[in-house]
């Protein structure tokens, strides 16, 4: 009898190394390095009409942009936006965000491409955007305010703006192909691009 307890205690502590971050996983943690400490190429965010939005869809958040400027949540945006929230670590929006910066190519004034870095660290997503060669901003949101406080979990996640910031639709895991994410744009902000 004493042996079942025994055997149980060890099955447990031969599952624990599986339950672990291995080598290859990048660090999901966010550093403690501030955005204005870090240089980048990117874009700061644009400037917000002087307006609020139309609707609470958003959290109240103002988020410093990986580029400089702030991404404030309760202002409208102006334009149609979309709102693209990845992180370093995420596979699929290291497949998705190429899509998101042809998006940003084509959109000209019609369409506003902003991505939010959620739940990494500054050097991490700077690094990373730097890498993917993204040429639209970024905010950073390091604890992933945003997607919790739009009850999202994991990532990527595509948030569709009207121009008056009310939330037109959430597209939850990544898109696949530009066909699909233009498809989107058109139906949920009314934007041909």
């Amino acid at each position: 009898m004493r042996l079942r307890p025994a055997l149980a205690g060890l099955a447990v502590v031969a599952l624990l190394p599986a339950c672990t971050a291995t080598a290859e996983e990048p660090e999901r943690a966010p550093a403690a390095v501030d955005v204005a400490d870090v240089e980048t190429d990117l874009p700061p965010c644009p400037e917000q009409p002087d307006e609020p939005t139309a609707a609470r869809d958003l959290p109240g958040l103002e988020i410093d942009c990986l580029g400089g400027g702030v991404l404030d949540l309760t202002a409208a945006p102006g334009v149609p936006t979309v709102l693209n929230l990845w992180a370093s670590w995420c596979g699929p929006c290291r497949e998705e965000l190429p899509l998101m910066e042809e998006l940003a190519g084509v959109a000209g004034d019609r369409l506003r491409v902003i991505g939010v870095a959620s739940e990494d660290g500054v050097p991490q997503a700077t690094s990373f955007a730097a890498d993917a060669g993204l040429t639209f901003p970024s905010a950073f949101d390091g604890s992933g305010e945003l997607a919790a406080g739009l009850g999202l979990k994991g990532l990527p996640h595509s948030v569709f703006l009207a121009a008056d910031g009310s939330v037109a639709h959430v597209e939850t895991g990544a898109v696949t192909s530009t066909d699909e994410l233009r498809a989107l744009v058109a139906e949920h902000l009314g934007v041909q691009v």
